[in-house]
């Protein structure tokens, strides 16, 4: 049972463990539960973790225990959590049950991060059919610490004293990192007796005891109890340290009275923590975990032999050597370029719609586009008084306590780029992630990446896969960002049908200064496009998705050169003061991101552009350009920074009155209220509340 789920995929990473060397780090040799970057004295520590097969199975409660475990993996490090971001993928709104898991799902996430008061402060969402039987539920963590006051996991020396903290052990979850590790819907498929279920008041309380024993020195290793429970911090924990562990199981605190040592040992009960600590700390701790109301319980001791030890009741269940249940063997699968590739990587040429406005509110009331405010009114993004930008604009942002920066956090990824190339969408993710900080005014610092896909003994999954982890690789060294930390989810397909490869992005960034933006323009700014529009097509773009019913095209590449010089002017023209907003062009082109802006403001917008092929200019979705907003007196500042960058600048129009406008040289294209659009805007509020 010990080798069975810490050799399982979910907990082992057998299948993706050989592409790791590919990633570049800042940290080599870390193996803890997240990573982090510095910023001054500072570690901001962040991770992204799926919780995708719990979430298909009981919505509610499998998102809201992926929350808790993320956070889990933050503060098992010394961080305090300061902010929640989600990725979620579902099926169509059309189908009855998705709109139970979606509902399901958001309630599950805010209820958590609303009690253990930790603000969720953005995140990113698609609906599409590859999800249907497969709902991705990715969630990403932000804590800060000081860089000299993080724990550790390494259980190092001999003759510590092990502690079980946290709730109760009940048979919560028990073969979960198995389940997770499968196909959804296999016949052999081990379901979990009872599903996993949190309490987050007492993760709130548990995030303040571990802080406060990890803050007084008191503690010489810590880790969440995750997948696999007390088998997996147990063994990796004494793995690491090269020491050995002996459990015994007398005094963990139980939920029911007949749980076996099996059961204890593989429950993935909630809110549970595992520590070593020195004999003569055991009193002081005690009383810290006692005013907070956490139970604690002496389960073990290390040792000098390597091995795990398992002893309930006198009798011993398992003795194991820790290094060998820590290290599951590494898998190179066979790899097959998938055959639609050929289909669907093909140039594809589009008329003019007949009816540029009705293109528009098409793609708006698209639930891809709709505002979330459905999603992010349920959750309380400003509980702890830091957050100054959140959902519904590019990357949040948030304040440091004692101190002008601010950081800024974004998590992306477009499924149809990676499904029609996995290697270059893989590249756009990362490259918009680290766009949509930079147009906060933030330095992109780092990623995070949960990497999402189907069955990865079927070659052409595997080889999706590889070109993905290709992608991200290439695209982090060309922006300076290491790779700390990550998921992997494989397994994300039911009748031998898979998702589309959904490599998950998440970045932080850091201000130079107090400065920062969000896309809501002013009256009377003018807009600037920065980046040009050559080479600009309708390929791969969601207008021939939406509109024409076609998932197909070739994925841009980007031309890196300009997108590090994007991302350095933006950050540069936020920090001098010199525009007022900024909003990066994605998904839906020059169109959405200036309805977006409109939308956000409550302002209407006019704008020209020219007559040649408007549907491409105001659809496509070329990489590596942003509108921004400024002051008429700033033009000239902005434009000088932007050719010193060798970014192209092009002046579009400005903020007033209350319509949308867009125009050509020769003609009117789209002129609608404001009214209207924001009408459209909503259609994913009016789905939701019937």
């Amino acid at each position: 049972g010990l080798f069975a789920v810490m050799w399982s995929e979910h907990c082992g990473y057998k299948h993706s463990k050989s592409q790791f060397h590919k990633f570049p780090k800042n940290q080599e040799g870390t193996e803890e539960n997240a990573g982090f970057v510095e910023v001054d004295d500072l570690a901001v520590v962040f991770k992204v973790e799926s919780h995708n097969h719990p979430s298909a199975v009981e919505p509610f409660h499998g998102a809201a225990t992926g929350v808790g475990g993320i956070l889990r993996d933050i503060f098992t490090m010394g961080a305090r959590p300061v902010a929640v971001l989600n990725s979620l993928r579902f099926g169509k709104l059309d189908d009855e049950h998705t709109r139970y898991l979606f509902k399901e799902v958001v309630k599950g996430m805010a209820y958590y991060g609303n009690t253990v008061r930790v603000p969720t402060v953005g995140g990113e969402i698609y609906f599409d059919d590859s999800y249907k039987f497969n709902p991705l539920v990715n969630a990403m963590a932000i804590g800060v610490a000081k860089k000299a006051d993080l724990a550790t996991s390494k259980a190092e020396g001999v003759g510590l004293t092990v502690l079980v903290a946290g709730a109760p052990t009940g048979r919560e979850g028990i073969h979960g990192a198995t389940f997770a590790s499968v196909e959804l819907g296999k016949e052999d498929q081990e379901k979990p007796e009872k599903p996993q279920e949190g309490d987050p008041e007492i993760e709130r309380r548990l995030i303040e005891a571990c802080l406060e024993v990890i803050d007084k020195k008191l503690v010489e290793a810590i880790q969440d109890m995750g997948a696999a429970g007390f088998t997996s911090s147990s063994a990796e924990m004494a793995a690491k340290g090269g020491v050995g562990i002996d459990l015994v199981l007398d005094n963990v605190p139980l939920k029911e009275p007949d749980l076996t040592p099996y059961e204890i040992m593989l429950s993935e009960s909630q809110e549970r923590m595992l520590l070593i600590i020195k004999p003569e700390n055991l009193k002081e701790i005690e009383q810290i975990f006692a005013k907070h109301e956490i139970p604690l319980a002496v389960c073990g001791k290390t040792t000098d032999d390597g091995l795990l030890s398992v002893t309930y009741k006198g009798e011993v269940y398992a003795k194991v050597p820790a290094e060998a249940l820590a290290s599951s063997p590494i898998y190179h699968p066979a790899s097959r370029r998938p055959a639609y590739l050929d289909e669907v990587q093909v140039a594809v040429d589009v008329e003019q719609p007949d009816d540029y406005e009705d293109v528009l509110l098409k793609l708006l009331s698209y639930p891809d586009f709709a505002s979330k405010k459905w999603i992010y009114q349920q959750f309380d993004a400003n509980i702890r008084g830091e957050t100054l930008v959140a959902s519904g604009g590019d990357g949040a942002v948030i304040s440091i306590e004692d101190s002008k920066k601010r950081l800024s956090f974004s998590i992306d990824c477009n499924g149809r780029y990676c499904y029609l190339d996995p290697r270059r969408g893989s590249e756009l993710a990362v490259a918009e992630a680290a766009r949509n900080v930079a147009v906060t005014g933030a330095k992109p610092l780092g990623v995070t990446d949960g990497l999402n896909f189907g069955n990865p003994e079927d070659p052409e999954v595997y080889y999706t896969f590889v070109e993905s982890v290709e992608g991200i690789a290439k695209a982090c060294t060309e922006l300076d960002m290491p790779v700390v930390s990550g998921n992997v989810s494989f397994y994300n397909e039911s009748a031998n049908k898979s998702i589309y490869p959904t490599p998950i992005i998440g970045v932080v960034g850091v201000t130079e200064g107090e400065n920062y933006v969000s896309i809501a323009p002013k009256e009377d700014n003018i807009l600037i496009l920065l980046g040009d529009n050559e080479g600009n097509s309708l390929n791969a773009s969601s207008y021939l998705q939406i509109i024409h019913d076609q998932v197909k095209g070739e994925v841009f590449a980007i031309d890196w050169e300009q997108e590090r010089a994007m991302q350095k002017l933006l950050v540069n023209l936020v920090d001098e003061g010199l525009i007022t907003a900024a909003h990066d062009i994605a998904d839906g082109g020059l169109a959405i991101a200036l309805s977006e802006m409109a939308l956000a403001a409550n302002k209407g917008i006019k704008v020209t552009i020219p007559e040649t092929e408007p549907h491409i200019t105001l659809f496509g979705e070329k990489p590596s350009r942003a509108v921004v907003a400024l002051e008429k007196a700033a033009f000239y500042a902005v434009k000088e920074m932007a050719e010193k960058e060798g970014v192209s600048v092009a002046v579009l129009g400005e903020v007033t009155g209350n319509t949308f406008n867009v125009t050509t040289e020769k003609r009117s294209l789209i002129e609608v209220e404001l009214a209207k659009l924001n009408e459209a805007y909503q259609s994913l509020s009016r789905i939701m509340e019937g």
